[in-house]
């Protein structure tokens, strides 16, 4: 009996698996690969000749006019549930209860306080506070616990080479993975990551490992498994993209009603103060540059803040207010609980 499944489970990975030799985005990437990469063709060859495709990945880029209607399987009760939290919390109360939990918090503390030295030595180079480097991870990794189940060669060959919107994007992140594994030294099967190819405890794409990742240990390799070159990853990404040391990132404000539609909000959106009528910060405030309007949709009333240039900066690692402002608060929540 264990034979047969062992054979049966064999014969179900085969049929998912494929051979992208003769592929021409396959092809075209293994040239780019070996004429500027100096990669061996026969062991990239090798390689794509058996790829095993990532169906649940390539579902998530393909485009929506193609894609069939998936049948609600939900039962009752569950559809009720989804229908009441959206009634209860409002989209901002939906986004951030697990994000910004207790929970998360707690994890946060903790993981400072277990990575310390390395915290006061990063936030001392890069100029970037160790609870908002320590929000990241925790919002992308749940501080580790989950940096994702996919073989990355597989699933950025699968976003690559199988017809979907964003061809181009993984043809690049395939080929800036395949050139770490060379600089770096590891086996590019041997990875796991999200649904996207992301990886680590941070989550980067691959070119983005390329680009802000820290040797920070010195130990001659970019491992963003380890908490040591993750956390100095992070504030380097945010320092490059112009975070400011010692400025604020955001402030909630009072307006005038329940729900705000005076002006444009979210990050893109920017405002000298003085613009800005009958609106005025919760707490003192002596940040004098332009701000954004982020609102957050709750059940009964719209909550407004200011955003200011640091909270840009975190949306460069996310283009989302409502991601900038998850780790803006669970970052405030993980101070308050270093204090204690």
């Amino acid at each position: 009996m264990k034979k047969v499944l062992i054979l049966f489970l064999f014969i179900l990975l085969s049929l998912n698996a494929k051979d992208y030799r003769h592929n021409p985005r396959a092809i075209s990437t293994m040239n780019i690969l070996v004429k500027k990469y100096h990669f061996k063709k026969s062991e990239l060859r090798k390689l794509f000749s058996n790829v095993k495709v990532q169906r649940s990945a390539l579902r998530a880029f393909t485009p929506r006019h193609k894609q069939k209607r998936r049948k609600d399987t939900r039962t009752p009760a569950q559809i009720a549930k989804a229908k009441m939290l959206r009634k209860k919390y409002g989209s901002w109360g939906r986004y951030s209860r697990n994000v910004v939990s207790p929970k998360r918090v707690a994890q946060g503390v903790a993981y400072v306080r277990k990575h310390r030295k390395t915290f006061e030595r990063v936030e001392k180079k890069y100029g970037v506070p160790k609870e908002y480097i320590a929000a990241i991870i925790g919002i992308e990794s749940a501080f580790g616990k989950n940096v994702g189940k996919y073989p990355v060669f597989d699933t950025l060959s699968t976003l690559a080479f199988e017809k979907n919107r964003r061809n181009k994007f993984f043809k690049k992140e395939l080929i800036a993975f395949l050139k770490l594994s060379k600089t770096q030294g590891f086996n590019p099967r041997n990875v796991k990551g999200s649904y996207a190819g992301a990886i680590g405890l941070v989550q980067f794409m691959p070119t983005n490992y390329a680009h802000f990742g820290v040797d920070f240990n010195k130990d001659g390799r970019i491992t963003l498994q380890r908490a040591d070159d993750a956390i100095a990853s992070v504030a380097n990404y945010f320092k490059k993209n112009g975070w400011r040391k010692g400025e604020p990132v955001a402030t909630q404000v009072k307006y005038k009603g329940i729900r705000f539609r005076k002006h444009k909000t979210g990050y893109k959106h920017t405002y000298h103060r003085r613009h800005l009528k009958d609106i005025s910060p919760r707490q003192r405030w002596d940040y004098t540059n332009k701000v954004r309007l982020i609102k957050l949709n709750k059940k009964t009333h719209d909550e407004l803040w200011y955003g200011a240039k640091n909270f840009f900066v975190i949306t460069r690692y996310n283009h989302s207010s409502y991601y900038a402002m998850a780790v803006h608060q669970l970052a405030q929540k993980i101070k308050v609980g270093l204090r204690k």
